[in-house]
């Protein structure tokens, strides 16, 4: 019997979706370990845990693992659509609003948007949630 070209993208969409979810998570996540860790060292220093850049750590830290490991995935990413949306209008927008490219938001946008993919989405394969019957 011959394979359906639905029959594919019914079988390789939910992977590639979590194969996304996890490699965009491990990006993300490493901006909070820059901060906390120096890790990678992008030259944070005495980052505290109750200012702005500790919440956002917090966030990119928690947030990235749970994302990575596809637990409340869709309370998760938008959670952090939202906080990407925050970061764009009050870190780059005000240097050139329609030009993320130019306010250097461009990250912030992309973040933005594929965290509200992943909160209508769902985690895809590959997650806590999809075991659980809840991706």
């Amino acid at each position: 019997m011959q394979t359906s070209h639905n029959d594919f993208f019914a079988v390789w969409a939910p992977r590639a979706q979590g194969l996304m979810r996890i490699i965009v998570a491990y990006l993300f996540m490493q901006h909070g370990t820059a901060k906390f860790f120096g890790i990678p060292a992008l030259g944070f220093q005495g980052i505290e845990l109750f200012s702005l850049m500790g919440l956002a750590g917090v966030l990119e830290v928690v947030g990235g693992l749970l994302m990575i490991v596809g637990l409340f995935t869709r309370p998760v990413a938008f959670i952090l659509s939202g906080f990407m949306a925050v970061a764009y209008f009050m870190a780059h927008a005000p240097k050139a609003f329609l030009s993320p490219l130019q306010n250097g938001g461009e990250p912030a946008v992309l973040y933005c948007f594929v965290y509200l993919f992943f909160a209508v989405a769902g985690a895809g394969a590959f997650s806590i949630d999809a075991a659980r019957g809840k991706a």
